[in-house]
């Protein structure tokens, strides 16, 4: 999997684009700026988008072609991101240090995603949200992305379940039209939550 995140984040184009995702840039605008924690950030779009903002980001990915284009697109803005290069699986966050983490289209097996989680939680600081956009199970119906394994696409229960810790500042499954690159193109289904570290 690392070999082909490499290698599509090997072309000169930015595979999901340079912009933010809509609903990252949406609830990270709400926020008063702080310590921010995004995993699997892949090209470094909301990275950048949120150090924009005054944000100090912490990204996480395992690609070291997406750090390479994530470091570009923060020269081009005149900002810097923490790039970390590291297996999620064994990526153990700074407990209660973190005012904000984002989740945007992470998709993991069962056992990892609850375990990465649960890390998440344990990251934030009192006061801290989680911002988080998945692909939905029904999407494996769709062709505007996501993985085609129903075990990597997500449910409300699941989410709702793994985050039950938090208080719910929003949570929905919806139908969306996703415009973010070819690979993120059409109708998609997806959960959209937000959650509330007390």
């Amino acid at each position: 999997m690392k070999e082909l995140w490499n290698e599509r984040f090997a072309k000169e184009s930015y595979t999901y684009g340079k912009n933010p995702n809509l609903f990252f840039k949406q609830e990270i605008d709400k926020l008063n700026p702080g310590k921010l924690l995004l995993l699997g950030e892949g090209e470094g779009r909301n990275g950048v988008y949120a150090a924009k903002l005054g944000w100090d980001v912490d990204a996480v990915d395992w690609s070291e072609k997406g750090k390479e284009k994530a470091e570009k697109l923060a020269n081009q803005f005149e900002v810097k991101i923490n790039y970390i290069i590291n297996d999620l699986s064994v990526h153990n966050p700074k407990a209660n240090y973190y005012d904000a983490v984002g989740l945007i289209f992470l998709h993991m097996n069962p056992e990892l995603r609850e375990d990465i989680h649960r890390k998440v939680i344990n990251s934030l600081k009192s006061g801290g949200v989680v911002i988080l956009e998945s692909y939905e199970k029904e999407q494996i119906n769709n062709s505007s992305g996501g993985p085609k394994d129903l075990d990597l696409l997500y449910s409300l229960e699941e989410i709702f379940t793994d985050f039950s810790d938090l208080n719910i500042i929003s949570f929905s499954k919806e139908t969306i039209e996703l415009n973010e690159s070819p690979h993120h193109q059409g109708r998609a289904e997806v959960i959209r939550y937000v959650g509330l570290k007390s």
